[in-house]
Protein backbone atom coordinates (compact mmCIF):
# COMPACT_ATOMS: atom_id res chain seq x y z
CA UNK A 1 0.00 0.00 0.00
CA UNK A 2 1.05 3.56 -0.74
CA UNK A 3 -0.66 6.58 0.14
CA UNK A 4 -0.13 9.22 -2.65
CA UNK A 5 -0.31 13.12 -2.08
CA UNK A 6 -1.43 15.63 -5.13
CA UNK A 7 -0.74 19.10 -4.88
CA UNK A 8 -0.48 19.00 -0.92
CA UNK A 9 -4.43 18.46 -0.98
CA UNK A 10 -5.60 15.41 -2.96
CA UNK A 11 -5.23 11.84 -1.34
CA UNK A 12 -5.05 8.48 -2.72
CA UNK A 13 -3.87 4.91 -1.59
CA UNK A 14 -2.26 3.28 -4.18
CA UNK A 15 -2.22 -0.62 -3.93
CA UNK A 16 -0.94 -3.49 -6.11
CA UNK A 17 -2.80 -7.35 -5.95
CA UNK A 18 -1.00 -9.98 -8.02
CA UNK A 19 -1.37 -7.96 -11.94
CA UNK A 20 -4.08 -5.66 -10.75
CA UNK A 21 -4.01 -1.74 -9.67
CA UNK A 22 -6.22 -0.43 -7.18
CA UNK A 23 -6.46 3.05 -6.51
CA UNK A 24 -8.88 3.86 -3.31
CA UNK A 25 -9.94 0.33 -3.78
CA UNK A 26 -11.00 0.59 -7.55
CA UNK A 27 -9.46 -1.34 -10.08
CA UNK A 28 -7.51 0.48 -12.75
CA UNK A 29 -7.11 -1.07 -16.39
CA UNK A 30 -4.93 1.72 -17.55
CA UNK A 31 -2.72 0.82 -20.83
CA UNK A 32 0.43 2.72 -19.67
CA UNK A 33 3.63 2.65 -22.19
CA UNK A 34 6.90 4.02 -21.66
CA UNK A 35 8.10 6.73 -24.27
CA UNK A 36 11.42 7.42 -23.17
CA UNK A 37 13.38 7.75 -19.97
CA UNK A 38 11.06 10.36 -18.24
CA UNK A 39 7.86 10.07 -20.11
CA UNK A 40 4.50 7.95 -20.49
CA UNK A 41 2.01 7.48 -22.72
CA UNK A 42 -1.53 6.57 -21.03
CA UNK A 43 -5.02 5.76 -21.95
CA UNK A 44 -7.09 5.45 -19.20
CA UNK A 45 -10.98 5.06 -19.80
CA UNK A 46 -10.57 5.76 -23.26
CA UNK A 47 -8.69 9.60 -22.25
CA UNK A 48 -5.28 10.16 -23.52
CA UNK A 49 -2.76 11.22 -21.44
CA UNK A 50 1.13 12.62 -21.78
CA UNK A 51 3.17 11.99 -18.65
CA UNK A 52 6.78 13.46 -18.45
CA UNK A 53 8.78 13.08 -14.91
CA UNK A 54 9.80 16.62 -14.57
CA UNK A 55 11.75 16.16 -11.44
CA UNK A 56 12.54 12.77 -9.03
CA UNK A 57 13.49 13.04 -5.29
CA UNK A 58 13.97 10.04 -3.75
CA UNK A 59 15.21 11.09 -0.20
CA UNK A 60 12.19 13.29 0.01
CA UNK A 61 9.85 10.81 -2.04
CA UNK A 62 8.48 13.81 -3.76
CA UNK A 63 8.14 14.40 -7.43
CA UNK A 64 7.15 16.87 -10.14
CA UNK A 65 4.81 15.47 -12.71
CA UNK A 66 3.31 17.22 -16.24
CA UNK A 67 0.27 15.57 -17.10
CA UNK A 68 -0.66 16.95 -20.47
CA UNK A 69 1.42 20.39 -19.43
CA UNK A 70 -0.10 20.59 -16.17
CA UNK A 71 2.45 20.54 -13.47
CA UNK A 72 1.93 18.23 -10.27
CA UNK A 73 3.23 17.98 -7.02
CA UNK A 74 3.50 14.27 -5.96
CA UNK A 75 4.06 13.40 -2.43
CA UNK A 76 4.55 9.55 -1.12
CA UNK A 77 4.28 7.32 1.77
CA UNK A 78 5.24 3.83 1.54
CA UNK A 79 3.96 1.64 4.43
CA UNK A 80 6.38 2.21 6.11
CA UNK A 81 6.10 6.03 6.68
CA UNK A 82 2.85 5.40 7.77
CA UNK A 83 3.43 3.08 10.61
CA UNK A 84 6.59 5.31 11.51
CA UNK A 85 3.80 8.10 11.20
CA UNK A 86 1.50 6.17 13.58
CA UNK A 87 3.80 5.43 15.90
CA UNK A 88 4.54 9.17 16.51
CA UNK A 89 8.61 8.65 14.87
CA UNK A 90 8.37 10.40 12.01
CA UNK A 91 10.07 13.74 12.20
CA UNK A 92 13.12 12.00 13.08
CA UNK A 93 14.90 13.10 10.08
CA UNK A 94 13.99 16.78 10.70
CA UNK A 95 17.34 17.02 13.24
CA UNK A 96 16.91 20.33 14.92
CA UNK A 97 20.89 21.38 15.47
CA UNK A 98 22.08 24.09 17.56
CA UNK A 99 26.26 23.98 16.72
CA UNK A 100 28.68 22.87 14.58
CA UNK A 101 31.36 21.62 15.90
CA UNK A 102 35.32 20.82 14.32
CA UNK A 103 34.97 17.18 13.08
CA UNK A 104 39.22 17.33 13.29
CA UNK A 105 41.81 19.95 14.31
CA UNK A 106 42.84 22.23 11.30
CA UNK A 107 42.59 25.78 9.46
CA UNK A 108 39.61 27.69 8.26
CA UNK A 109 39.99 28.86 4.60
CA UNK A 110 36.60 30.26 4.04
CA UNK A 111 33.46 31.00 5.59
CA UNK A 112 30.57 30.90 3.35
CA UNK A 113 27.60 32.47 6.19
CA UNK A 114 27.35 34.94 8.23
CA UNK A 115 25.18 36.34 11.21
CA UNK A 116 21.17 36.07 10.66
CA UNK A 117 21.71 33.82 7.06
CA UNK A 118 19.35 31.44 6.60
CA UNK A 119 20.98 27.74 5.39
CA UNK A 120 19.71 25.44 3.70
CA UNK A 121 20.17 21.23 4.74
CA UNK A 122 23.61 20.68 2.53
CA UNK A 123 24.24 24.22 1.83
CA UNK A 124 28.10 25.17 2.23
CA UNK A 125 29.41 26.29 5.90
CA UNK A 126 32.71 27.02 5.48
CA UNK A 127 36.00 25.71 4.16
CA UNK A 128 38.56 23.78 6.91
CA UNK A 129 41.90 22.45 5.68
CA UNK A 130 43.41 19.65 7.86
CA UNK A 131 46.15 17.53 6.49
CA UNK A 132 46.63 19.32 3.76
CA UNK A 133 42.96 18.54 2.20
CA UNK A 134 40.14 21.21 1.91
CA UNK A 135 37.41 19.82 3.46
CA UNK A 136 33.71 22.07 2.67
CA UNK A 137 31.25 21.54 6.00
CA UNK A 138 27.71 21.53 4.66
CA UNK A 139 24.41 22.25 6.82
CA UNK A 140 23.13 18.81 8.02
CA UNK A 141 19.77 21.06 8.28
CA UNK A 142 17.77 24.15 7.95
CA UNK A 143 18.83 26.42 10.14
CA UNK A 144 19.58 30.28 10.96
CA UNK A 145 23.28 31.39 12.14
CA UNK A 146 23.03 32.65 15.21
CA UNK A 147 26.23 33.38 15.85
CA UNK A 148 29.50 32.47 13.87
CA UNK A 149 32.48 32.12 15.85
CA UNK A 150 35.50 31.78 13.40
CA UNK A 151 36.97 33.93 10.22
CA UNK A 152 39.34 32.73 7.43
CA UNK A 153 42.97 32.04 9.37
CA UNK A 154 41.57 30.77 12.80
CA UNK A 155 43.50 27.33 13.99
CA UNK A 156 40.24 25.23 15.34
CA UNK A 157 40.65 22.00 17.87
CA UNK A 158 38.25 18.82 17.28
CA UNK A 159 35.30 19.49 18.78
CA UNK A 160 35.51 23.06 19.48
CA UNK A 161 32.27 25.27 18.81
CA UNK A 162 32.42 26.85 15.40
CA UNK A 163 28.74 27.94 14.44
CA UNK A 164 25.51 28.40 16.68
CA UNK A 165 22.08 28.16 14.84
CA UNK A 166 18.56 29.92 16.29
Amino acid sequence: MIQVKVNHKYNFEIDKNNDEILINGEIVNADIKQINASAYHIIDRLKSYNAEVVSFNVADKTAEIKVNNNLYIISVKDQFDVLLEKLGLNNLNSAKISEVKAPMPGMVLKVFVTEGSEVLKGDNLFILEAMKMENIIKASADVVVKTVKIKPGDKVEKGQVLLLFK
